[in-house]
């Protein structure tokens, strides 16, 4: 169906599941397949744009353009985004310029402030970013000086990672209905996965990983405005949100990383925050959320000990009475028989002071958790994985190809078995057999019958 141009535009075509375009343009190719897959599959454009606060109802219609050139009337410059998207519902219609980049192209702010100035003359709504950079949420753009800029025009970003990853869950738990639009989004599932399409996951950290980790070793200080630690920081936010799309896929369902209520829309805070953790603590850390798990997934960079920590923390089950009995309760629920640099960490009421084992301890003999502790009560307890790395600790994609080994593989063997203790549900005591046993008149008889 052809759709009339825009006012704004002098030139444009609505986006193709093939484009004809040069050998050479993987980008125009790419944006162009992926609006024409949002155009003709509903659930995939409105999963995609619950970022941009879109609501997507029965009559709502999406229509695409590519190799899109803005009208002389409008702007002096031929700016070129690479695509629009207008989503109308109703006399409503709501719109977005597109700027995408493939493989190690990166996005360039300057340019994105000179389509934030053309949309505001153009009546556009949003700005959408596309990338193989990682934002933590599509609403925290990577690019500094695009988020500290002055325009009223909000710039959404997408990782080409993030797209797959939305794709992927689609399929994966069977949320199209209709056979073609299926058949449609699993070739598109196809294209973005083959190395020709460019998209690409975090794999290594900046320069600065190991100058800093130089740092580290010989006892240095990290100064609050320190160069290294700031690029270190925005690589592991890159990576961590790497990490949760990779565990997504992994587990077909959305994994998300557990943030503070003051960090999730101010990246500021939380790298002040970082930065202060990684200067006194040397230490890289986040959690992550997997829908139904027993607890959050903890991951720890000790960078002294070049050391990656992985583990999950329950509370102990306060219907078994001895310590024993509330370890055992945990032992049971790791079934693998190898529990190399597995360890315990134990949690007392009352006191701050943990006890460490390590679960091949602990099999062999599990009262050795009381030695010291014998009027303390266990609290919780927490499970984690200790990898120690060595020399690949501070390479730029060592690190990252063993973190992303470690992770996935923490939860695979340990995590996934773990159950939360619950409290059992009230019952109704045996002397009482129904609601006439507790009328007024019932509960003053045992008041009296108490006193005697």
């Amino acid at each position: 169906m052809a759709y009339d141009l825009p006012f704004f535009l002098s030139q444009g075509e609505t986006a193709h599941l093939f484009p004809v375009l040069s050998i050479t343009s993987k980008e125009g190719r790419t944006t162009a397949i992926l609006l024409a897959c949002m155009e003709r599959i509903k659930e995939l454009y409105n999963e995609l744009l619950k970022s941009a606060d879109q609501r997507v109802g029965v009559r709502t219609k999406m229509v695409c353009f590519t190799e899109i050139v803005a009208s002389k009337s409008i702007t002096q410059q031929r700016e070129r985004p690479d695509g629009l998207i207008i989503l109308k519902s109703g006399k409503r219609e709501w719109k977005a310029f597109v700027e995408a980049k493939i493989g190690k192209n990166e996005l360039d702010s300057n340019q994105i402030e000179r389509y934030r100035n053309l949309a505001k003359e153009c009546g556009i709504d949003y700005i959408l970013t596309i990338s193989n950079q990682f934002a933590t949420t599509p609403k925290i753009h990577p690019l500094q000086d695009v988020r500290r800029s002055r325009s009223k025009i909000p710039v959404i970003h997408w990782s080409w990672m993030y797209v797959l990853t939305t794709v992927d869950l689609l399929i994966s738990q069977q949320s199209i209905e209709n056979k073609d639009q299926l058949l449609l989004l699993n070739e598109f599932r196809r294209f973005l996965s083959h190395e020709s399409a460019g998209v690409r996951g975090f794999d290594r950290m900046p320069k600065e990983w190991t100058e800093l980790n130089h740092l580290i070793s010989t006892g240095g200080t990290i100064s609050t405005n320190s160069n290294e630690a700031i690029k270190v920081i925005d690589a592991w936010h890159q990576e961590t949100r790497d990490l949760s799309l990779a565990l997504s896929r992994l587990t077909e369902t959305r994994v998300r990383q557990k943030l503070y209520r003051n960090h999730k829309n101010n990246l500021t805070i939380r790298q002040k925050d970082e930065i202060v953790n990684l200067r006194e603590n040397r230490q890289l850390s986040v959690s992550l959320e997997i829908p139904n798990a027993a607890a959050l997934i903890d991951v720890v960079v000790d960078i002294p000990r070049r050391c990656i920590d992985v583990g999950m923390t329950l509370t102990a089950p306060e219907d078994r009475k001895s310590n024993k009995a509330r370890v055992n309760w945990l032992l049971r629920q790791i079934k693998q028989e190898d529990v190399t640099d597995l360890h315990l960490r134990i949690f007392w009421k009352n006191t701050k002071t943990t006890t460490q084992h390590s679960v091949v301890e602990l099999r062999e003999n599990v009262e050795i958790i009381e030695e010291g502790k014998e009027h303390l009560t266990v609290k919780s307890f927490h499970l984690f994985y200790s990898k120690r790395l060595g020399p690949r600790f501070t390479q730029q994609s060592g690190f990252i190809a063993d973190l992303e080994k470690i992770v996935p593989d923490f939860y695979a063997k340990f995590g996934s078995t773990l159950i939360e203790w619950r409290k059992p549900a009230p019952v109704i005591r045996t002397d009482k057999s129904d609601s006439s046993d507790v009328f007024p008149e019932s509960i003053s008889n045992d008041a009296d019958a108490s006193r005697t």
